[in-house]
């Protein structure tokens, strides 16, 4: 099944209830929270007091990508906060099965990012463990970037090692992903896309979410005939 996670980093900030009460129906049943704290990224976004804010607001999932320098020192926060899940980046984990491990002892699902420039290969001691895996295909750090195309072999090698280990985590896409994107890297093996720019409009966002969905799950289709 495809689904979208929308990104509430293109959202507008001061009204951001009404615009997830928009894109929901538009089929987008994931909350995207972009957490940035401006040393592992060159940005600044939110913390746990969003998320506790947001968990008021809505039912919906919160899946929360840390692009923070310590992401163990704030599991707890988030946890108390109300997220489900919690994506932490390989770049920056000392010890990234200990991490996943807490996020998981937290009682939230644990999840793994890579940035484009780092192997998959290095995630598969803990494919095991992990909720889903989310290749980013932009360098993170700002919204509306444009896609990488090489990152698109990144989601073909892990739909690979998958079925290899017979697992069932998640494979989710970050980064440039529109109208002409999203067959691509939905053909490759992701299930769980998120975007932001492409959905958030004003008086648009609830057709753009279904427009979004309907292109990638008869991508999904079409490449299940092909197998």
């Amino acid at each position: 099944m495809i689904d979208l996670a929308f990104s509430i980093l293109a959202a507008v900030f001061t009204n951001l209830g009404e615009q997830i009460a928009t894109a929901e129906p538009g089929g987008g049943p994931v909350v995207h929270v972009d957490v940035m704290d401006g040393h592992f990224v060159p940005n600044i976004t939110f913390g746990p007091p969003v998320v506790a804010a947001l968990r008021k607001i809505t039912k919906l999932p919160l899946d929360c990508h840390l692009m923070i320098e310590d992401p163990d020192r704030f599991i707890p926060d988030f946890a108390k906060a109300g997220a489900n899940w919690v994506l932490v980046h390989q770049e920056v984990c000392r010890h990234l099965h200990r991490t996943l491990t807490g996020i998981l002892e937290h009682g939230m699902q644990p999840a793994v990012v890579i940035n484009p420039a780092t192997p998959v290969e290095t995630l598969e001691e803990v494919l095991g463990i992990v909720h889903h895996v989310l290749v980013m295909t932009v360098n993170p750090g700002f919204g509306g970037q444009s896609f990488i195309p090489r990152c698109v072999e990144k989601v073909r090698h892990l739909a690979a090692l998958r079925a290899e280990m017979g697992l069932n985590f998640r494979i989710e896409v970050d980064g440039g992903i529109a109208s002409d994107t999203v067959e691509e890297v939905v053909r490759a093996g992701a299930d769980l896309l998120v975007a932001g720019s492409a959905i958030f409009q004003p008086g648009k966002t609830q057709e753009n979410a279904q427009e979004f969905l309907k292109l990638a799950r008869a991508a999904a289709s079409e490449g299940a005939l092909l197998v």
